[in-house]
């Protein structure tokens, strides 16, 4: 943090602030890691402008009052918000005859935000003029950022216009062709392509546009909570899903029974698929749009959160000829990203890869994917009789979701072929009960099953805005209890000792939540002499789990421990996602 000295002192001098108020300002600060000049403003201490003024003076930089002035889109773009939220400076001009970017700044004198500031502008072939601006309009200015509200004031604005020049013409069409002629119109057409771009730039994974009897909600899940980032007037409500529904190729008229569709949007360089879904409400239409980013999607398995042990047994697995490897969790736990990262690393010239999805959520150059449709009779039963006339040597089938496609995966695999698919169980050891339940005969699991593997999904903490904290005796017997569980030789690897530290997550003002992204935590139980042998004998779930700790495996909760103790998550999450 830049130190505040000069300033401090400058204000003491002035009298501004007496001793005793400028310690505690001091104290504050510090403990909070918070600037002590935002201190100052919040306890009204000095006035906002002549605090900044006296800092420009002694920094020998120019103040200047914006006015309310707000920079355009075309202006913001040049300076990343993640940028102009970490070193506190924002663009407020462009003089393209002089070729200079005029930023605003709160800290000048922070050397890493000049770096930051001189990379930025050389990128933009722009020569920086820097001035120093209040901290109530730097933040209104991050708000022309971090919200949709200003664009989409300008459409609905658009929109507004357009639909009371219809009202005065008389426009006597009939509503379905008003709304889709409405739908097709630049204003609407604005209005979504904001939303979407909006909730790509903040990397949500679904949005959802909920109708309410007198608004409709925009909500973007991020790092798997749902969060709410819009507020649209309802009469807009029919033609913003109509315009949704165009892009999917869905019945624009139907609105009584859901629908699904897809489409597919440019992004910069990245070509962004939006997995589309309808549902009658009874205030409306409500709409869910999967963002299906390839970049995402297709990740390095040790990105996924994949280490030590579970990664050396997930890459030597799935180099077997033939076997069926299943993943399990509940939805949302990150599956699917396993299953297609695995694909991508056996996706070679001299390999057929077939898939059977519902739906396909990434496409992958080389794999044969295929979307089932149960509507018409092609399930994933039937997907995968005709799969096998394809001359596969590995075949993905998204779910197995009774007892026909669990029988026709193990004859697959018995065959000759490599099979990975998903299954529902809480955990590894949870797998072969379930596919005995099925119907799948004990005999055959032990030649087939070569590796089940559980998963879920927990958010990852922002390395620097974290906080120590300290575990309830109860958090820490289970943390003694589950470190001591975990065989030797791999806990040794880990190279942790006592004391524990565990942290959990702070907000600030680079991560406003306290985590970024989120990472998985694996269990693994590989198929042995030991195991077929209880399958045989006495398959029961006890058996298993101590089969289970003579190979080594570890939980998923000891895998979140382990992460918990290197400050990659919280303690407390992995508790309750692993536990619930």
């Amino acid at each position: 943090m830049p130190k505040q000295k000069n300033l401090l002192d400058a204000l003491l001098e002035q009298g501004l602030i007496n001793a005793k108020a400028l310690e505690e300002v001091k104290q504050q600060a510090e403990n909070d890691n918070r600037y002590a000049e935002e201190l100052i403003l919040e306890k009204q201490i000095v006035p906002e402008d002549k605090l900044y003024k006296l800092k420009g003076e002694l920094l020998k930089v120019p103040f200047k009052d914006l006015a309310g002035l707000k920079p355009g889109a075309d202006v913001l773009k040049l300076v990343p918000m993640e940028a102009a939220q970490h070193y506190r400076f924002v663009p407020i001009s462009v003089d393209s005859d002089k070729m200079t970017l005029e930023i605003g700044m709160l800290n000048p004198e922070d050397i890493d935000a000049g770096e930051a500031l001189k990379f930025i502008a050389h990128r933009n072939n722009l020569t920086p003029k820097i001035c120093i601006i209040t901290l109530s309009e730097f933040r209104n200015i991050l708000k022309e950022y971090s919200s949709l509200k200003g664009e989409i004031k300008e459409a609905l604005d658009e929109l507004r216009k357009e639909l009371e020049t219809e009202e005065k013409k008389g426009d006597k069409e009939e509503d379905k062709e008003k709304i889709e002629k409405i739908a097709e119109e630049a204003p609407i057409s604005k209005v979504v392509a904001l939303v979407v771009k909006h909730a790509i730039e903040q990397n949500a994974s679904d949005i959802h546009i909920e109708p309410s009897e007198k608004s409709i909600r925009v909500r973007y899940r991020v790092d798997g909570i749902l969060y709410t980032n819009l507020t649209l007037p309802i009469r807009i409500h029919p033609a913003v899903v109509s315009r949704i529904k165009i892009l999917s190729h869905l019945k624009i008229d139907e609105t009584r029974k859901p629908q699904d569709g897809r489409f597919f949007t440019q992004i910069g360089k990245k070509k962004i698929d939006f997995r589309v879904s309808t549902f009658p409400t009874y205030a409306g239409e409500k709409v869910v749009m999967r963002i299906l980013d390839p970049t995402i999607g297709l990740r390095e398995l040790s990105d996924l959160g994949l280490e030590s042990r579970n990664l050396e047994v997930l890459k030597r697995t799935i180099q077997k000829p033939h076997g069926l490897i299943l993943l399990t969790g509940p939805t949302g736990s990150g599956k699917t990203t396993t299953l297609y990262s695995v694909l991508h690393i056996l996706n070679e010239e001299g390999v057929n890869i077939v898939s059977l999805e519902d739906p396909i959520e990434y496409f992958i150059e080389g794999v044969n994917q295929s979307q089932v449709r149960p509507e018409i009779d092609y399930t994933f039963a039937t997907g995968l009789r005709h799969i096998l006339r394809q001359d596969p040597d590995k075949i993905m089938v998204g779910e197995i979701r009774d007892g026909e496609t669990a029988a026709l995966a193990v004859h697959a695999a018995l065959t000759g072929h490599l099979v990975l698919s998903t299954l529902h169980t809480n955990n590894a050891i949870g797998v072969i009960p379930r596919l005995i339940d099925m119907g799948i005969d004990r005999y055959l699991l032990p030649p087939v099953l070569i590796l089940a593997i559980a998963q879920r999904l927990v958010q990852r903490l922002c390395p620097n805005s974290r906080t120590e904290m300290k575990p309830s005796p109860e958090m820490m017997n289970m943390v003694k209890r589950e470190l001591g569980a975990i065989p030797p030789d791999q806990f040794k690897k880990t190279n942790i000792k006592e004391p524990y530290v565990f942290y959990e997550p702070k907000p600030s003002r680079e991560c406003p939540k306290g985590t970024k992204g989120r990472i998985g935590l694996y269990e693994m139980l590989e198929m042995t002499p030991e195991l077929e042998n209880i399958i045989l004998k006495e398959p029961s779930e006890a058996n298993i789990r101590e089969e289970a700790k003579r190979q080594g495996m570890m939980t998923m909760l000891q895998d979140g421990v382990l992460k918990a103790l290197r400050g990659i998550v919280g303690l407390e999450e992995v508790k309750k996602e692993v536990e619930e």
